[in-house]
């Protein structure tokens, strides 16, 4: 009964690490949040001292609660912002440079380069991705290129390179491991998925050395053991952010389809045993990789969803804390024909579009800080139906939509995101998906579970939302949405 899993959430603008029943109930949770670094427009940045330093804080927290407690911590599972890109030296494990984020647009015109040597078809038949900088590749080249004797050091097999989940596992391990796992070596865009293995022919188009590269495991086994601890703890469950969230949610099934949320918005559908090649721009991707069998998702990506609501709090002053936009957009009938698109960072999928930027539209003398709270709530529904008619020329309809990450707690949007895609909306018991995805993983690692079918029999929906919005009114709102999207592209 005392037997616990620990759930570190290393996420965008804060680490948490919650400790987890094996019933999937949340015993505790500690957060820290890390400053922003923007160098440049288009840049964001993480000091990966700051990240190491919240999850270790959290980490040591929730030791702490479970010393106090009697608890029998079992495993570790470990979830991540996924293609944040860090470069550290092997000996030392101290980093060459900030963590460069997966917002971050620094190598656009670098991705334009590389899809004249590589064509998008090509490119995206071996990693399921397309030529942009918010994949993995490109950022740790910009780096060996960047930092003096980086590259030399890289040849030399004198450093590592990976992802958020191989630094943290590097740090834990007190560098005896460097592996990550078969999704965020998914996100790299230097790992075929269909092979399951670094490729040499894209390790060559970013010049990318194999060398720093870590081994690649399955989401669920031995990753190590964390001995920075008052006790040793096996770390056996690794996913990046988004696959963890499916996981949580138990999309075990092909043709079961979340969307998950946070600082942006990531739709995955399973695809089961078939990886689906998108023709209309979204991402084929590893859903998860269990005893050596993959199964595979079709990814629509949001680089703003959260985070354009952190906007309206940090930069607008708009609000004092995120809760307060449920009752404000509920307040209104309409936004008046205000429309935001928040490209802040660009436009990913289904438009991919890494220079446009963020506009409001159908301003008038009337329209006021309600209307644009409101305009900046519903941007993230249109966007998400942006995504389903992009599965919708792909021959993929989904049924219902199961939904979690913080925006989800707004009952309002999981409310419009109904009426807007027309079907229902399931939000679970358990919002946070996305570390209990990454407790579900260590617990199949160390046989607290037998299978994903002890998984989905926790799974269970607090709300279901269904459509009410007249067809006239939706169809016009999404055109007019679709107008504007157009004119930043255009």
């Amino acid at each position: 009964m005392n037997t616990v899993i620990f759930a570190i959430d290393q996420g965008t603008t804060s680490s948490r690490t919650l400790i987890f029943s094996t019933e999937g109930v949340i015993l505790f949770s500690a957060q820290e949040e890390f400053p922003q670094i923007y160098p440049q427009d288009g840049w964001v940045e993480h000091d990966p001292e700051g990240i190491w330093a919240t999850v270790l804080s959290t980490l040591k927290q929730a030791q702490d609660y479970a010393a106090k407690n009697d608890l029998n911590v079992a495993a570790i599972g470990i979830t991540n912002q996924r293609e944040t890109t860090l470069v550290w030296d092997r000996e030392t494990g101290t980093p060459l440079y900030n963590a460069i984020v997966w917002q971050d647009r620094r190598t656009a015109e670098h991705c334009r380069m590389l899809a004249e040597k590589m064509s998008v078809d090509d490119l995206q038949a071996k990693t399921g991705l397309l030529h942009d900088p918010y994949f993995s590749g490109s950022k740790m080249a910009w780096i060996l290129d960047h930092v003096d004797g980086a590259r030399e050091k890289a040849q030399a097999g004198k450093l590592c390179f990976g992802t958020v989940d191989s630094f943290l596992i590097w740090r834990l391990t007190e560098g005896k491991r460097h592996v990550t796992d078969a999704t965020n070596a998914s996100r790299t865009n230097l790992f075929d998925i269909h092979a399951q293995d670094w490729d040499d022919d894209l390790l060559g188009l970013f010049d990318v050395p194999r060398a720093g590269l870590p081994d690649v495991l399955d989401c669920s086994g031995d990753f190590g053991t964390c001995t920075i601890l008052d006790q040793d703890i096996p770390i056996t469950g690794v996913a990046g952010d988004q696959q963890a969230a499916a996981i949580g949610q138990a999309c075990f099934a092909s043709g079961d389809i979340k969307s998950t949320y946070g600082t942006g918005c990531f739709v995955i559908l399973n695809t089961g045993a078939k990886a689906i090649t998108s023709k209309n721009r979204l991402l084929t991707t590893v859903g998860y990789r269990l005893n050596g069998e993959t199964t595979y998702a079709l990814e629509g990506s949001i680089f703003m969803a959260g985070a354009s609501v952190q906007w309206l709090r940090d930069e607008m002053k708009l609000v004092d804390d995120a809760a307060e936009t449920e009752a404000i957009c509920e307040s209104l009938q309409s936004t008046d024909d205000v429309y935001l698109v928040p490209a802040f960072t660009g436009l990913g999928a289904p438009h991919w579009a890494p220079d446009a930027r963020g506009a409001v539209f159908g301003m008038t003398r009337n329209t006021g800080r309600d209307q644009l709270i409101r305009a900046t709530v519903e941007s993230v529904v249109y966007q998400t139906h942006d995504l389903f008619a992009a599965m919708a020329k792909d021959g993929v309809t989904p049924k219902a939509l199961r939904v979690d990450g913080g925006m989800a707690a707004n009952s309002w949007m999981c409310g419009y995101l109904s009426d807007i895609l027309d079907m229902p909306v399931l939000r679970p018991k358990v919002l946070e998906t996305t570390a209990l995805g990454a407790a579900y993983l260590a617990g199949l690692g160390v046989g607290l579970y037998s299978s994903l079918d002890d998984v989905a029999g926790q799974w269970a929906a607090e709300r279901t939302f269904t459509p009410n919005l007249d067809v006239k009114t939706r169809e016009t709102r999404l055109a007019d949405w679709s107008k504007y999207v157009q004119k930043l592209l255009s």
